[in-house]
């Protein structure tokens, strides 16, 4: 009875032709205004869903209260990050490390191929 009352209700307002004359797909689609709950008879009794209610709320009355506690960071990078990028300690200091890397990476790297250089040709 129910169905039968959305049905109709669905063909004022979507379509002139009943759910019987539409074509499967557009059916299919209107089906999915109609929950599957509401559609089927047996869930209108309140004792099932009264049961499954119970167990919703004893597993949220279950669950911590409150803010998370802040994870503490484990390793360099997330030692580093934590002291240099988040909250209220952040800093431009990790741009000055990049180019302080960068540089001591330079110089090494000409060092290097600078005394390849004098290996095969002393000044």
């Amino acid at each position: 009875m129910l169905i039968e009352r959305l049905s109709i209700q669905c063909d004022q307002f979507l379509t002139p032709f009943s759910l019987d004359k539409m074509s499967y797909i557009a059916r299919r689609g209107l089906s999915t205004l109609i929950p599957p709950k509401v559609a089927s008879p047996n869930a209108i009794g309140a004792a099932q869903d009264a049961a499954r209610m119970e167990r919703v709320v004893t597993f949220y009355a279950g669950l911590p209260r409150g803010p998370a506690a802040a994870v503490k960071p484990t390793g360099l990078i997330g030692r580093y990050q934590a002291r240099y990028f988040n909250g209220k300690n952040a800093s431009g200091v990790p741009l000055i490390h990049a180019i302080g890397g960068i540089l001591i990476l330079g110089y090494s790297m000409e060092y290097y191929f600078h005394l390849r250089h004098h290996k095969n040709h002393p000044h």
